[in-house]
Formats: C-alpha cells, sequence, structure tokens
C-alpha cells in the first residue's frame, strides 16, 4: 500500500521526536500550565454552539490557504466574532505554521489556545505546555495505546487539556478507554484527505453525553454547525472556511450564533 498523508506527517515527526535527546521525566517538574482551561470553557453551559477558530495557512492537499495570513490580527478578528477558543497549526514541514503563530495569537488574544501539531512524544507535550497552550492535539489514528495514555498523563500532570481526535468508533474506544474527556471527531480521513459530512453524526453515537465533544473539519455553513450541534457536538472546529472569508469577524460570529437543539 502505498504511503498516505498521515503516514508520512507521523514519519517525519516521529524522526525528529527521535533526534531529541531531552530526558522527559526530568522536565515534569518544570513546567506546569497556568492558564484558562479549554475543556472548562467548552463545558460551560450556553445555549450556542461553541466555536474553535483556526489559524491555519496551507494543508497538504489543498496547498495554501493564506500565504501572508497575519496569526494576530486573524486572532483578534476571532475573539472579537465571539470564538470561544483557538487553534494554532504550529507543523511547519505540511501545514506551514510554526512556533511564531502560536507566540503571535498569545500575545494577540487571552481566549484557550490548542496547539495544533502532530503529537508524537511525552517532549512535545511538555513543550506544548511550557509555550502556553490550554490543550494539545491527540491524534489516535498516529498513537499506540501506551502511547495515548501516557500522553494524556503527562497532560494532565502538567495543566492542559487534551483534545483527543477520532475518524471512527473503533478510534472513540480506544480514547475513551485511555481516559479521554475531550474528544474531536474529524470528518476528515487524514490518510486521503477526503471529508465525509455524515462521519461526525456517526461517530457521536460511540460517545457518552459527560465527554465534551467538537466536530472537525467539513463545516463550512452555518446549516453545517446546526447539524453538528443537532447531533450533540458542544463545539465546532473550523479553519479554512474563516481564513478565506471576506469578513471573518461576521463569518465567525454568524457560527457562534447557531443555536443548539433543543435535547441534542
Amino acid at each position: 500500500m502505498a504511503p498516505t498523508y498521515l503516514d508520512d506527517i507521523v514519519t517525519h515527526h516521529r524522526a525528529r521526536a527521535e533526534r531529541d535527546q531531552r530526558e522527559w521525566r526530568s522536565r515534569m517538574g518544570e513546567v506546569r500550565y497556568q492558564g484558562p482551561s479549554l475543556l472548562e470553557a467548552l463545558r460551560k453551559e450556553s445555549p450556542f454552539v461553541k466555536v474553535i477558530a483556526e489559524v491555519k495557512r496551507r494543508s497538504p492537499s489543498k496547498g495554501w490557504i493564506d500565504e501572508h495570513l497575519d496569526a494576530g490580527a486573524l486572532a483578534k478578528a476571532y475573539q472579537r466574532g465571539g470564538a470561544t477558543a483557538i487553534s494554532v497549526l504550529t507543523d511547519e514541514a505540511h501545514f506551514s505554521g510554526s512556533l511564531h503563530d502560536f507566540e503571535t495569537v498569545r500575545s494577540a488574544v487571552r481566549l484557550p489556545l490548542l496547539r495544533k501539531d502532530f503529537t508524537v512524544s511525552a517532549n512535545d507535550v511538555i513543550d506544548t505546555a511550557a509555550m502556553g497552550a490550554s490543550a494539545v492535539l491527540l491524534i489516535v489514528a498516529a498513537l499506540s495505546d501506551e502511547e495515548l495514555r501516557l500522553f494524556l498523563d503527562v497532560a494532565r500532570q502538567t495543566g492542559i487539556d487534551a483534545l483527543v481526535e477520532v475518524h471512527d468508533h473503533d478510534e472513540a474506544r480506544r480514547a475513551l478507554d485511555a481516559g479521554a474527556r475531550l474528544v474531536g471527531v474529524n470528518q476528515r480521513d487524514l490518510r486521503t484527505f477526503s471529508v465525509d459530512s455524515e462521519r461526525a453524526a456517526a461517530v457521536m453515537t460511540a460517545l457518552p453525553s459527560d465527554v465534551v465533544t467538537v466536530a472537525e473539519s467539513g463545516l463550512t455553513t452555518t446549516d453545517d454547525v446546526r447539524r453538528a450541534g443537532a447531533a450533540g457536538f458542544d463545539a465546532v472546529l473550523v479553519g479554512e472556511t474563516f481564513v478565506r472569508s471576506a469578513d471573518v469577524e461576521a463569518t465567525v460570529r454568524s457560527f457562534a450564533s447557531v443555536a443548539k437543539v433543543a435535547g441534542g
């Protein structure tokens, strides 16, 4: 079978992690995140579907979304539009993100921040807490069960949340077995980068009501957000649609104004 997008990206990051000679256990007591919690922000009672707005320059499948993106200005527009939190891509090789983008956003807003990257080591988790991120991304498809449990534990000990990303029922079960309390269902297949708009609602049936849930990818209209809310999702994560918008603030506001369906 030919290598997939995910295979290539994870191989790159595992090679990077292997070059990292830092002993993560000795760093554990040195890092403790003190900022706002992504989990608590998403858990807070609200009549509306919450929005995590993403700072995203490019993707491996579509190329540049906005090569000259101003991360700080974009983040401020997200905040004015009513985003509950902001996701910042820091993967440079495949998404042209950077730690500089993250630092710029952190200086520009006071919202919880998700570091969006391919986490493959305990040092990655500790680095995420050290840079002032509220949460780290853990992609179940890229990790073993042992790694998933370890990284969730390191996240807890450093004071950050973990958005555990799944794509199907089996990955949802693995996430829950590892102790995930914040689960994102990505409608984009990271092996092919194709989007299945029915995926989130289908996988949602495997997630208990006490888990905070986020629908990711393929949400381009308020109707998409409405369907996510009706399926029971607490939040949506949107990047490309916002970055490409002619009026970012207004577009974010329209998404953040979608009411949850009663009983959804």
